[in-house]
């Protein structure tokens, strides 16, 4: 059995955009009106609060997948302030990366990917980029979302974050 760059990568995010989705839906209906409180929980003084965790995974997700895509991801400031306004966020992510198609992605294995920071930059192959950065990081905006959800007392289990988004059969 052989997989793709694009069976390792796009069905990946999308799978954990739809089970962040889930966990928040679940959240949102356990905490009612106190999920505002919750958007600005932190697990540690000096880590992003919940708001900027589930905007990352977003930008983690979008932005991993255009890069292998070769195309530029969508602009979505990070002015979200309330849970419906980062459930719509994550569904605009979930569109956009559902528009990339196999061929956009694959054969991209060894392509270059160079991430530009103020300080300097980082050089991948796709693969590299995709298995040692981009799932990576991915992974850990959604854990620490669900890690935080957690704390506040959200009803969610491991198998919310692993399942979270899959319809029953």
């Amino acid at each position: 059995m052989s997989l793709s760059l694009y069976d390792v990568s796009i069905p990946v995010y999308l799978n954990g955009l739809r089970n962040l989705l889930a966990i928040l839906e679940k959240s949102t209906t356990h905490a009612g009106p106190s999920i505002a409180s919750w958007l600005t929980a932190r697990l540690a003084p000096d880590m992003h609060d919940l708001t900027r965790q589930i905007q990352m995974v977003s930008d983690a997700a979008k932005g991993g997948a255009a890069r292998l895509a070769n195309i530029e991801p969508p602009s979505m400031p990070d002015t979200e302030t309330t849970i419906d306004e980062l459930r719509e966020r994550l569904t605009r992510t979930i569109a956009f990366i559902q528009t990339i198609k196999p061929e956009q992605v694959n054969g991209r294995e060894t392509a270059t990917i160079e991430l530009k920071f103020p300080n300097g930059a980082m050089t991948f192959t796709g693969r590299d980029f995709l298995f040692n950065f981009s799932l990576p990081n991915f992974y850990f905006h959604c854990v620490t979302a669900y890690g935080l959800l957690r704390k506040e007392g959200a009803p969610i289990g491991k198998m919310d974050f692993l399942a979270g988004g899959r319809q029953a059969a």
